[in-house]
C-alpha cells in the first residue's frame, strides 16, 4: 500500500472575508456562490479565467452610483 498522496495546491482568492452581499458576490473574494461551492472541482484553466475576473468585478460592485 502507498502513502497518500498530497493534494495539489490549488489557487483561491479567499481571504476569509466570506459574506455575500446584495449583489450576491462574496464580499471578500468577489466570486458566486456557485463558484466559492465548485473551487475544487474547476480545473486550472477555469479557476485562472475567474481570478482574471475578479478586479473587474470589485469595480462594479463598488462604483459610485
Amino acid at each position: 500500500m502507498s502513502a497518500a498522496q498530497p493534494w495539489p495546491t490549488i489557487e483561491s482568492p479567499c481571504i476569509s472575508i466570506c459574506t455575500l452581499g446584495d449583489s450576491g458576490h462574496c464580499l471578500g473574494c468577489f466570486r458566486t456562490p456557485e463558484e466559492i461551492g465548485q473551487w475544487l472541482n474547476y480545473s486550472d484553466e477555469q479557476r485562472r479565467a475567474i481570478i482574471e475576473e475578479l478586479p473587474a468585478r470589485a469595480e462594479r460592485l463598488f462604483e459610485d452610483d
